[in-house]
């Protein structure tokens, strides 16, 4: 399928009000001629990436994902969330909820309505009932909390180089003091002073906090004018990720969860096997050092995955960023529990490869990876339909 673009600039709506937050989302149609006059179909529903900490729906905006769904005929919505901080997880899991509902219950008659400049796209609506969800890096993250909490249940989960298949390792709890993530500069916390605990909880909440980097005037051309789009990396450099994710920074979640990672075995903690430690004494202090009312935040704690949605979950082999063996841990985690699940690792690719320059060209031929991952979600889809 072609990486070209032909679509018209998709419809902006808002989805939820928080106090004086809009959170927005964008509903991309299905391609012209698609979808016939008073058509049903499909939707994703796309999470953005950024760490949890930075970007918007518009942010990292995945092309190729887009055009072949919209071809397919497919709706495609992208969606904004509240970003740490001063949200945590907790607010992102609502927000998730929320815009699963939204384009359940509310979507088509907002569709339907002439005035607003909806009338262009208003010749389709939404099938309830088949919605999957896509999202990349940390919108891996918000599609497996939709796995485990939203209502209705998607259909299917796309995760590309998703976080948070495993939380419980040194990559997410140790202080590192050597170059980690992608190659590039420890930062210096005192630059960040405002986005600290405990500074950064008076900071106004925020759903939208786009891309933007130095001109090539300035003494570090290129580099994020955006101080947000180094806050996950600083996290993770301080250890201390989970405490942002969580909310809970006092006591430290991060501290009280690195004595049992130092007593488990070192391969442990990295394998697709680390549920199943042969340290089941240390596995268990692990789990049980997380508050209960922070599990739901976890997805390798769900109580259960046996109805976990069919996943398919693709990452490249030497990730920095979010590594590979987090989509390895939870595939084996939805195999154990007989979910169907499907695991993709590209060799030699770094985070974000499908945004790379030639990625099109690489993944894009017919029956390729990237035609691969849209017919997993349409066939789900259209599953007894």
């Amino acid at each position: 399928m072609s990486g070209l673009s032909d679509n018209p600039s998709p419809i902006c709506l808002t989805y939820k009000l928080v106090d004086d937050l809009e959170l927005k989302l964008d509903v991309h149609a299905p391609r012209s001629g698609q979808p016939a006059q008073g058509a049903v179909v499909p939707a994703v529903i796309y999470f953005h990436g950024g760490g949890l900490t930075v970007g918007n729906r518009r942010s990292w905006f995945p092309v190729w994902l887009s055009n072949r769904l919209t071809t397919a005929g497919c709706a495609f919505v992208c969606v904004d969330y509240r970003l740490i901080p001063p949200a945590t997880g907790h607010e992102t899991l609502e927000d998730v909820k929320d815009a699963i509902r939204y384009v359940a219950s509310n979507l088509n008659a907002e569709l339907s309505k002439p005035e607003q400049g909806l009338g262009r796209i208003s010749n389709f609506q939404i099938d309830c009932e088949a919605i999957a969800v896509a999202g990349t890096s940390a919108g891996g993250l918000c599609v497996y909390l939709a796995a485990m909490h939203a209502t209705p249940r998607p259909r299917a989960v796309l995760s590309m180089y998703g976080m948070g298949g495993n939380f419980l390792t040194p990559h997410y709890l140790s202080p590192k003091n050597e170059v980690f993530f992608r190659g590039r500069e420890l930062l210096n916390p005192d630059d960040f002073a405002c986005y600290l605990h405990p500074g950064c909880h008076i900071l106004h909440p925020v759903s939208d906090s786009p891309l933007a980097y130095h001109p090539q005037s300035s003494t570090t051309p290129g580099y994020p004018a955006n101080p947000r789009m180094l806050l996950t990396r600083l996290y993770l450099q301080l250890g201390t990720f989970l405490d942002y994710y969580t909310g809970c920074h006092e006591p430290s979640l991060s501290a009280a969860l690195r004595e049992p990672i130092a007593l488990l075995p070192a391969d442990s903690v990295t394998t697709v096997d680390a549920s199943q430690s042969q340290d089941e004494g240390a596995t268990l202090q692990l789990k049980s050092a997380i508050p209960k009312r922070h599990s739901p935040l976890f997805p390798q704690l769900a109580a259960s995955h046996a109805d976990w949605p069919p996943t398919i979950l693709v990452h490249g082999s030497v990730d920095s960023a979010v590594p590979a063996d987090e989509s390895r841990h939870l595939h084996a985690s939805l195999q154990r529990a007989g979910i169907e699940a499907r695991l993709i690792i590209i060799a030699g690719e770094e985070h974000s490869f499908d945004y790379r320059e030639g990625a099109e060209q690489r993944y894009g031929s017919p029956d390729g990876y990237f035609d691969q991952i849209v017919e997993f979600l349409i066939a789900h889809l259209r599953q007894n339909c």
